[in-house]
């Protein structure tokens, strides 16, 4: 009996979380309008380049080769920029915690409509202990690649606010339209 309702309980969680669009993380419902698109980089073989068309591929996007094509959406990674700044210092006065900050500017260029610019920060903590060099440089560069990856997380998440922005800007001239059109009909009648 016990085992019965707990199967019962645990269907009912599935559904409960299936019927309100709950997904995965490290997935992205992509808007239908960005599912194909270009991807454009400031440096189109280094990490977070490779980082974005994961998330891209992981997120079922396809990544068009085609350069030249001007009926598809185009994400545009413009720059990216990495900063330490001190957050506490030892005794000595030598620094012990960093917070480390990555700062990416991309845009997102709808053909024949607008471009939307997004800004994605990353922030996290560093301990360096000077007696251990070698394995603070190792941890670094693993604290980089995985602001790099959050990064890309955090653009491919934000392709949802240009559909809701492109959307809100359609129905906007759509009313403008509309109201331009009443007065004319009003004074004609």
């Amino acid at each position: 009996m016990r085992h019965r309702i707990l199967m019962l309980l645990l269907g009912v969680a599935v559904l409960v979380t299936s019927g309100c669009g709950f997904h995965l993380r490290g997935t992205t419902q992509v808007p239908e309008e960005l599912q194909t698109l270009l991807l454009d980089s400031y440096d189109p073989y280094g990490p977070l380049t490779r980082a974005v068309r994961e998330q891209l591929r992981l997120s079922n996007v396809t990544v068009s080769r085609d350069a030249k094509r001007q009926d598809l959406p185009s994400l545009r990674i413009v720059s990216s920029s990495d900063s330490r700044d001190t957050v506490s210092i030892f005794q000595d006065g030598k620094t012990a915690e960093f917070q480390m900050v990555m700062q990416v500017n991309a845009q997102v260029l709808l053909p024949g409509r607008d471009l939307y610019p997004i800004n994605v920060r990353v922030f996290r903590s560093f301990f360096d202990n000077p007696l251990t060099a070698l394995a603070k440089d190792a941890e670094q560069d693993i604290i980089l690649q995985e602001m790099r990856q959050q990064a890309a997380q955090q653009l491919v998440r934000r392709l949802l606010s240009v559909h809701a922005a492109e959307e809100t800007r359609m129905k906007e001239d759509q009313a403008a339209v509309a109201a331009n059109a009443k007065p004319v009909s009003a004074t004609a009648q």
